[in-house]
C-alpha cells in the first residue's frame, strides 16, 4: 500500500511502526456551529481509510479530538448568551449525530481537550525545563528558534508563516513573544473567562498543545498517521511537531495525511465566509450513501466545488448499485485475495493501494453494476462504509 506524506510530499510505502497494529490521529471539531460539507469529506475520509486497514488485518487504534475551548468557542457562547461548556456540548453531539448519519464509524477514542490538561501542563513543563518554552506575563510560548527544523511541513518562508498566523487566529505582532512567529502553549485568562490552575497563573492552553497532549496520552511519543484538513499544515501541525519533537527527542509523525478544502460559490467552503453546505440540509434530500459517494467521488488530495446538479447526477448512479445489491445473495466472502476467483477483489485492492483511489474505486463499481455481478459490489460497498438496505 503506498500514501502520500505530506512531509516530504511523495507517495511512499505504508509501513507502520509496529504491525499489526496502527495509530491513527486526525484533528477534529471546535464545537461552536454546524457541521458542513468540508467536516464530512474529512470525517468520511479517514473513516474509509481505517475501514481498509482493518479489511487488510491491521489493528486501527484511532484518536480523534473535540477542540472544546478556544476562542471561537468563547466568542460565540457570548454572542449567543450561552455557557461555553453547554454550547460545546450541544454541537459536538450535531456532529456526531451527522456522523452517524453518514455511517462514519466512531474513533476508538473521541477526546475532548480538556480532559488532557493536566498533560498539556507535563509537557509544558519540560518544555520551558529544556529552555524551548519561556514565561511572559501570564502567558508561556514555544521558542520556534530553539527548533532548527521549524517550517519543514509546510516548506513556508517567514512572510507567508506572517501571513497565514495572522489570517488563522495568531498574533505576530504579540508584545509578550521573542519573535513573532513564537506560539502560545498557555495563556493566561482574561476577565470572566475559564481557567484552570497552573504553574504560570490561571489560564488556558494554547491551540497546538492540545493535540500534542491528546496524543501522547493516549496513543504514546510516536504514531503512524496524523490527519487533518490541508488547512492545518500551518501553524497547526507544524508546531504540534516542534513541541512534541522537543518534548520527546522523537520523530512525531511517520505519516502526515491531508484533506483537501471542498468549494462552493468559487470559494472554500468556511463558516467565516457563510457560503456553508450543511449535511443535516442535504440529507433531508438524499441518503447517506449519495452523500458519501459525492464525497468519495473525488480524491482525497484534490480540492473540488460542490454543485446540486453533480449530486443529483450521482443519485441515480448509486440507486443503480443499490438496485443491483438487492438481489445479491446472502454468501460469505474469502479472505484469500491470492484466490484466482478473486480478481474483482484484486483490482479494488490494487486501487485502494495507490494512496486510496476513491474516485477510480467507485468507477469501478459502475462497472460491476453494469455487468451485474451482485456480490463483489456488496462486499466493496461494505468495505467503503455504505449502508446496505
Amino acid at each position: 500500500m503506498k500514501i502520500f506524506n505530506s512531509l516530504g510530499r511523495k507517495m511512499v510505502k505504508f509501513e507502520p511502526e509496529n504491525p499489526p497494529k496502527v495509530t491513527i490521529y486526525v484533528c477534529g471539531i471546535t464545537p461552536y456551529d454546524t457541521t458542513h460539507l468540508g467536516h464530512a469529506y474529512t470525517y468520511v475520509f479517514f473513516d474509509v481509510l481505517q475501514r481498509y486497514l482493518k479489511f487488510k488485518g491491521y489493528q486501527v487504534n484511532y484518536v480523534q479530538n473535540v477542540t472544546d475551548i478556544d476562542d471561537d468557542i468563547l466568542r460565540k457562547a457570548k454572542e449567543v448568551k450561552k455557557d461555553w461548556q453547554e454550547l460545546g456540548q450541544f454541537w459536538t453531539e450535531r456532529f456526531l449525530e451527522n456522523m452517524k448519519a453518514l455511517n462514519v464509524k466512531p474513533p476508538t477514542h473521541l477526546v475532548k481537550a480538556t480532559q488532557s490538561i493536566p498533560k498539556m501542563i507535563q509537557i509544558i513543563k519540560v518544555l520551558i525545563k529544556k529552555g524551548v518554552g519561556y514565561e511572559t506575563n501570564g502567558n508561556v510560548y514555544f521558542e520556534v528558534k530553539k527548533f532548527p527544523h521549524y517550517g519543514r511541513l509546510s516548506k513556508s518562508f517567514k512572510h507567508q508563516m506572517m501571513l497565514l498566523l495572522k489570517e488563522r487566529g495568531g498574533d505576530p505582532n504579540d508584545p509578550n513573544k521573542k519573535y513573532p512567529l513564537d506560539f502560545l502553549l498557555w495563556q493566561k485568562s482574561k476577565g470572566d473567562e475559564p481557567f484552570w490552575d497552573s504553574p504560570w497563573g490561571k489560564g488556558r492552553p494554547g491551540w497546538h498543545i492540545e493535540c500534542s497532549a491528546m496524543i501522547y496520552e493516549f496513543l504514546g511519543e510516536q504514531i503512524d498517521i496524523h490527519g487533518g484538513g490541508r488547512d492545518l499544515i500551518y501553524p497547526h501541525h507544524e508546531s504540534e511537531i516542534a513541541q512534541s519533537e522537543s518534548f520527546t527527542g522523537k520523530k512525531f509523525v511517520k505519516y502526515w495525511v491531508h484533506v483537501c478544502m471542498v468549494l462552493y460559490q468559487g470559494e472554500k467552503m468556511a463558516k467565516s465566509l457563510g457560503n456553508l453546505v450543511m449535511v443535516k440540509d442535504l440529507l433531508k434530500k438524499y441518503s447517506a450513501n449519495t452523500i458519501r459517494f459525492l464525497l468519495l467521488s473525488h480524491h482525497y488530495r484534490s480540492p473540488w466545488e460542490f454543485t446540486q446538479d453533480n449530486l443529483k447526477k450521482i443519485d441515480s448512479k448509486v440507486k443503480l448499485i443499490e438496485t443491483i445489491i438487492g438481489g445479491a445473495k446472502n454468501i460469505s466472502y474469502p479472505s484469500d485475495l491470492s484466490n484466482q476467483n478473486n480478481l474483482w477483489l484484486k483490482k479494488f485492492t490494487y486501487l485502494m493501494d495507490q494512496d486510496l483511489n476513491t474516485p477510480e474505486v467507485l468507477k469501478y463499481l459502475i462497472t460491476l453494476a453494469k455487468t451485474n455481478q451482485p456480490d463483489q459490489l456488496k462486499k466493496i460497498f461494505q468495505i467503503l462504509g455504505f449502508k446496505l438496505t
